[in-house]
């Protein structure tokens, strides 16, 4: 059971971007690509052959491998609809937390490694975007840890139960809020970002991969799929209070593709903001948060 639940997140990740991207094309009026088409895309991409510049060195080829390895290290933490994750301990959401951090760090140092100030500008950004993040998303994790009485993720989510939803309704609304905004500014989705412009003004993570190639791209784009997967599964475990519920590993994927439904819906319905823009609704989501845990503490 702990091998299936291992598996799910790295077999199923990629059809969340498959889900978001058909739903756009469809309030588009197109037919739109298939929903397997970015396991066809990162499939494409790990058979051709990579070319390196001979001014990056051994962390330009580092930084997607370590990137991919600590996401995977990262999703095997994440509990499946209440289910304990193959990896569970008091703390583990600290653990998770530095994970993400080193994919992010060796991202932004594989970019700078090329010497190109237009990948440096995306580094610059992407520094800058996530730590202001951040702290939406630990001030979101430190209230389920007051409200649940518990530092480890699955525990977390076993004990949200609709009973512990109406005693701490506000908190756990303004928390899923964050955690919403979260998903959509470090997944590069719009409002915040736009995956698929390559405008040099608005560009923030893919400038940083442009010089990546080959099976290093394959790498990246399968490690954007699993990072999805991981703040997705942080916004349902907390909207579904799935805690003690034997159909909780059947319904939390479901819920998954549900969120990416809306997360279509929401970049079909939404301008994307001006950069300078953007800070402010990162620092609404971290004042959220903060909201939530002084409700939580009183």
């Amino acid at each position: 059971m702990i091998l299936v639940h291992a598996l799910i997140p790295f077999l199923l990740a990629p059809l969340l971007f498959g889900v978001i991207n058909r739903t756009k094309a469809v309030f588009a009026g197109r037919r739109g690509a298939p929903f397997l088409q970015p396991y066809f895309d990162v499939w494409k991409l790990l058979r051709k052959g990579a070319v390196y510049s001979g001014t990056t060195t051994w962390i330009f080829r580092a930084g997607p491998v370590v990137g991919l390895g600590a996401t995977a290290a990262a999703c095997l933490i994440l509990p499946l609809g209440g289910a304990t994750g193959p990896v569970a301990f008091e703390g583990d959401l600290i653990l998770l937390a530095y994970l993400m951090g080193i994919s992010r760090f060796f991202t932004v140092i594989a970019a700078l490694d090329t010497g190109s100030s237009f990948e440096g500008m995306g580094a610059s950004r992407e520094v800058q975007f996530s730590a202001l993040a951040e702290p939406a998303l630990l001030l979101g994790l430190g209230v389920l840890a007051r409200i649940t009485g518990t530092l480890s993720i699955t525990e977390m989510f076993s004990a949200l139960t609709p009973e512990l939803w109406r005693a701490h309704l506000p908190a756990l609304l303004l928390t899923s809020t964050a955690f919403g905004i979260v998903l959509l500014s470090e997944n590069a989705r719009i409002p915040v970002d736009d995956p698929n412009t390559h405008l040099e003004l608005t560009m923030i993570h893919e400038v940083m991969v442009l010089d990546h190639g080959g099976p290093d791209l394959g790498f990246i784009q399968y490690t954007s799929a699993l990072k999805l997967w991981i703040l997705a599964s942080l916004v349902a475990g907390v909207l579904l209070p799935l805690g003690g519920s034997a159909w909780g590993p059947l319904v939390f994927p479901v819920a998954l593709l549900g969120l990416a439904v809306v997360t279509g819906v929401v970049e079909s319905i939404l301008p994307r903001l001006r950069l300078l823009a953007v800070p402010k609704l990162l620092v609404g989501a971290a004042v959220m948060s903060a909201l939530a845990l002084v409700l939580a503490v009183a």
